[in-house]
C-alpha cells in the first residue's frame, strides 16, 4: 500500500519597495510605501499611502533612502516587516 505524505508548500513572502520616513529608534525604520489606485466611481488615480515599520539589524537605512522590505514573523507589536536592501542612498 502507498503511504499518504502531505507536502507542504511554503507561500512566497511579500514585499514592498518605500521611502524611510523615519530612522530615529534602534534598529527600527519607518517605511512609507506609496501605491496609485484607480477610483472605481470616477475612474481617476488615487495615490494611497501607508507607513510599515521595519526592522533594520545594522542601523544602515537612513531618512529619505529607498528600500525593499520583506515580510517576517513577529518581531514586536508593530514590526512584522524586516529590511532586505537599500536600493538607492538619499543624496
Amino acid at each position: 500500500m502507498a503511504e499518504n505524505t502531505v507536502q507542504t508548500v511554503k507561500a512566497e513572502k511579500r514585499s514592498f519597495t518605500g521611502l524611510v520616513t523615519s530612522d530615529k529608534m534602534d534598529k527600527t525604520i519607518v517605511v512609507t510605501v506609496t501605491t496609485k489606485k484607480m477610483d472605481s466611481l470616477y475612474k481617476k488615480y488615487v495615490t494611497r499611502s501607508k507607513k510599515y515599520m521595519a526592522h533594520d539589524e545594522k542601523n544602515d537605512a537612513h531618512i529619505g533612502d529607498t528600500v525593499r522590505i520583506v515580510e517576517c514573523r513577529p518581531l514586536s507589536k508593530d514590526k512584522c516587516w524586516r529590511l532586505a536592501e537599500v536600493i538607492e542612498r538619499a543624496k
